[in-house]
């Protein structure tokens, strides 16, 4: 399983890596709240939960679907631009003005990526132009929740509204927390681009690659980028480009933008992760046979980055509700996994603090 990049044709001009304050600022508001993902930056999350003013964690949780899981397109706006060679900007403010500039539709769809989306690498109808995909979206914000139903309608009858909103909370955010802590992690963000762009004209695509992750590799040819990740997806550089944007508080979610009709974009996380402490050895073996299955290890791919209901799952997996139930009860028992109701739905989520125990490799592995 992999996201391949095709990439033939590609010049090495057209290969350029640049810091993104947006992006930052998303994986920001990601590791806010989903701190066992990032336990590397546990002080600094303590630190701005606790002066974030009430008012701004409100709104942070209203949309948080679109950071939670890990984060939207949104946060990537220059790669949906129809100048095909567009960059990040150097401020906030200026890639803000970026994500004013994508349609209602890009919007819309991006927005509605992880939770609600009916495809992400392929062209089809959108929910704004198309009732099926309009209530396909709506019944699966359903399942995520009453605040996300209420989010989703809004968003789709009213989409200027709502980007006005979410600057407006970019803004905000921008203000409380992270323009602090945009002053310190640009440097180091910087740095690693100038060292990857040495690394482009020294050795080539192939020794960035290898410098960026040990999960990125270069086919003999050339001509494709695989990224080894739970999940599969396809997309190619085009007349674009490839772009690297590095990320200080990413790890350990190595990203591939592969949206249909947006430019290919890796974005990768730099600097060492904090490694977790070992489980006893009885926790280990019995955790390690219930994840020994492949089908539950994609599972756990999906439980980690949000709650699922089983017939979610079994859609997902393309197996029957009863045959997803089973390895359910497998992970249960393994204390792997949490169960909890929100009106007539059942959810089931990974634990990330017990799987962390595992190993940094298997947490890496699942959240790449």
């Amino acid at each position: 399983m992999s996201v391949h990049i095709d990439i033939a044709g590609l010049r090495p001009e057209e290969v350029a890596v640049v810091p993104s304050p947006l992006a930052e600022l998303g994986m920001a508001l990601h590791a806010l709240s989903e701190p066992a993902h990032h336990p590397g930056l546990q002080g600094w999350v303590t630190g701005v939960t606790a002066r974030l003013d009430p008012h701004l964690a409100d709104r942070m949780c209203e949309a948080d679907f679109l950071w939670r899981t890990t984060f939207s397109d949104l946060f990537l706006p220059w790669a949906g631009l129809p100048d095909r060679h567009a960059l990040p900007a150097a401020t906030l403010a200026e890639e803000l003005d970026q994500l004013d500039k994508l349609s209602d539709e890009q919007f819309v769809d991006a927005a509605l990526e992880f939770t609600c989306a009916v495809g992400y690498g392929e062209c089809g109808p959108t929910a704004l132009s198309d009732e099926e995909t309009r209530r396909r979206a709506l019944d699966l914000a359903a399942a995520r929740g009453p605040r996300q139903l209420r989010f989703g309608e809004r968003l789709l009858a009213d989409p200027p509204r709502i980007r006005a909103w979410l600057r407006q909370f970019l803004r905000d955010c921008d203000e409380a927390f992270f323009a602090e802590a945009w002053s310190r992690l640009r440097h180091q963000l910087a740095a690693d681009a100038r060292h990857k762009t040495d690394l482009l004209r020294r050795k080539g695509l192939a020794g960035a690659l290898a410098a960026v992750s040990p999960a990125i590799t270069l086919d003999e040819t050339a001509d494709r980028i695989s990224v080894d990740k739970l999940g599969d997806g396809r997309t190619a550089t085009g007349d674009g480009g490839l772009l690297l944007v590095p990320t200080s508080l990413g790890w350990p979610h190595l990203m591939v933008l592969h949206r249909y009709g947006w430019r290919p974009v890796l974005h990768y996380p730099v600097g060492s992760p904090e490694l977790a402490a070992p489980q006893t050895l009885e926790q280990l073996a019995m955790r390690m046979t219930a994840l020994s299955h492949p089908v539950r290890m994609r599972m756990c791919r999906h439980l980690a980055r949000s709650a699922h209901t089983t017939s979610e799952l079994a859609q997902a997996h393309g197996m029957t509700a009863p045959e997803i139930s089973r390895h359910l009860a497998v992970l249960k028992k393994a204390g792997l996994i949490t169960t909890r109701r929100r009106g007539r739905y059942v959810l089931h989520q990974l634990d990330v603090t017990v799987v962390a125990r595992l190993g940094s490799e298997f947490l890496e592995g699942i959240l790449r």
